[in-house]
């Protein structure tokens, strides 16, 4: 089965078994918040394992080989098999194979859940250790709304709220996708950052110390979007200039910092997983209308 639906408390979510991938979250009143991956970005909420970003010339090394491998990974691509499937809930998993042994040569199990209520959507990941050495790896979510919220609403009177106060300067990465040296200015003022397209002349605006484990996307006259997550390390909000969609995206490591050239295990914000152990963050939406 390509697709599952699940529904709780008169809200739906669509779930794909191509790369996990949430491809619509309603409200009550029937209100669709994920962009509908229109040509001007082919996808809905990719699931980024084991890298977030880039690495540097796609190419990583590990026990002094290189190995090549593109953005955000391979788990985005892959088609996941279904572990679970309820009115409500729905469980995907991958493991380690002999195509994913040649980019990443680690033995693994990567799992999404997904949990309905009234409370919203849950959305759990997890990384195991199924193999016998240390397990250098990263993961991260990276849902897209749309932005407006709701047609006809200017996307200059939407809003982030974070639950606190977020002056820490941000980090933004270069053209080539790698994590530029310098901090720069927060443009979050106290806990609150109005949105316009400028924000993201380059890319992504990424705080890698978050204050906040939750934040509010709004607009008056739209629904609102309650936005929380849990275990992830990083932050990550983008859009690609023009296009109606802004994503939210919790990460658990980072792009290559510019210049990198040392061992993936050793890069700034990789997770280390011991072997037999495994490593879970998740992330929860709420729409209210």
């Amino acid at each position: 089965m390509a697709h599952h639906t699940i529904a709780a408390a008169g809200r739906t979510a669509r779930i794909k078994s191509l790369g996990a991938e949430l491809s619509s979250l309603t409200a009550p009143d029937g209100t669709e918040v994920i962009w509908q991956a229109h040509e001007a970005w082919p996808r809905h909420s990719p699931v980024l394992f084991p890298i977030v970003g880039t690495v540097r010339d796609n190419q990583y090394r590990h026990a002094g080989q290189t190995y090549h491998l593109g953005r955000h990974g391979f788990a985005r691509e892959t088609q996941f098999a279904w572990t679970e499937r309820t009115a409500s809930t729905a469980s995907l998993a991958i493991t380690d194979t002999a195509a994913t042994r040649a980019v990443y040569p680690f033995a693994f199990r990567f799992e999404v859940s997904y949990a309905l209520s009234a409370d919203g959507v849950a959305i759990t990941y997890r990384i195991t250790n199924t193999g016998d050495v240390v397990l250098p790896a990263s993961m991260g979510a990276h849902p897209a709304f749309n932005w407006p919220l709701r047609p006809g609403i200017a996307k200059t009177d939407h809003s982030l709220t974070f639950a606190a106060a977020e002056p820490t300067p941000i980090r933004r990465v270069s053209l080539d996708g790698l994590l530029r040296p310098e901090h720069l200015p927060s443009p979050i003022q106290g806990t609150t950052l109005k949105l316009h397209d400028g924000l993201f002349v380059e890319d992504a605006i990424i705080l890698d110390h978050p204050a906040s484990r939750s934040l509010r996307y709004t607009a008056p006259g739209a629904p609102v979007v309650e936005f929380s997550w849990d275990g992830f390390t990083e932050l990550g909000i983008w859009t690609r200039p023009g296009v109606d969609l802004l994503c939210l995206e919790p990460w658990a490591g980072v792009s290559d910092p510019a210049g990198y050239a040392g061992e993936i295990s050793a890069k700034p914000f990789i997770h280390l997983i011991q072997p037999g152990a495994d490593f879970a963050a998740s992330h929860h939406i709420q729409v209210h209308t």
